[in-house]
């Protein structure tokens, strides 16, 4: 087993990784984070971060791995933001918004030129934010039942952090869905949306590329659907339990990126 882990790592081309429960928890960056970036430039791995949370931006990112020992450009992040603010902005061209987010989110909208918009919005969306409050759930129902449609940024219910699992975008949205009647759209993983965009940036074939996530229901779905090679990792949600409750599994099973580590006999 662990001779062939060994040899398809070698062999693959392009690794899509996710952060929360996988790179870090909170401020806290994983064990075998370090050795295997390093493996990944020295290398000459095409790798992408592709995440779910909407709060930062690449560039923010990139600041905050470098405060936690890693230096990695902005060009290998990519987020549910992002994908957003592509996705609004090949459907309705300088249309509006009312936003429940964090500025990572903001300034996607605004870079695709999608303006904010608190009286007739095209959309209401919704992302991770420590601003959620009663004022902003009325708010957007107010707007969706004026004709708004329903975005959110990605489908995790929960998060991991340093102190345990927390509500994530999901939850945001749960409350208004169920006032208003209306269904959210959500764009991050597992949509394709995401993935086409995330594999066309790392430029490299699906058959090529591996996928490394903490939760069944988003990263491996998307990468079983996507044609990748899936691997989930235990630092993070999903257990070996939850495993069980899902139709589908990955191809591997992992601790963490330690093991991969281990693996690759980086230690």
């Amino acid at each position: 087993m662990k001779e062939e882990l060994k040899e398809l790592m070698k062999a693959k081309k392009g690794f899509i990784c996710d952060m929360d429960g996988v790179i870090y928890h909170g401020n806290r960056l994983l064990p075998g984070v370090i050795e295997f970036v390093n493996w990944l430039y020295a290398e000459d791995k095409n790798f992408l971060f592709l995440t779910n949370s909407s709060e930062r931006s690449p560039i923010e990112l990139k600041e905050k791995l470098n405060r936690l020992g890693l230096e990695i450009d902005e060009s290998h992040f990519y987020t549910s933001a992002l994908a957003t603010a592509k996705f609004l902005k090949d459907q309705c061209p300088g249309g509006s918004a009312y936003v429940i987010g964090e500025p990572g989110l903001l300034n996607a909208l605004y870079d695709a030129g999608i303006t904010m918009n608190d009286v007739n919005p095209d959309y209401v969306i919704v992302g991770e934010t420590h601003n959620y409050n009663y004022a902003s759930i009325l708010q957007a129902v107010k707007l969706i039942q004026k004709g708004a449609k329903l975005i959110g940024t990605n489908p995790d219910l929960t998060g991991p952090t340093e102190e345990g699992v927390i509500p994530a975008c999901r939850a945001f949205v749960a409350p208004i869905e169920l006032v208003t009647g209306k269904e959210a759209y959500y764009i991050g993983k597992p949509n394709p949306l995401m993935m086409r965009t995330g594999i066309k940036r790392l430029g490299v074939h699906s058959e090529d590329t591996v996928i490394i996530g903490d939760r069944m229901d988003t990263d491996i779905v998307a990468g079983i659907e996507s044609g990748l090679t899936t691997f989930l990792v235990l630092s993070g949600v999903s257990t070996h339990e939850t495993v069980d409750n899902f139709p589908y599994r990955p191809d591997y099973i992992l601790t963490g990126i330690d093991e991969i580590v281990s693996v690759l006999e980086l230690r």
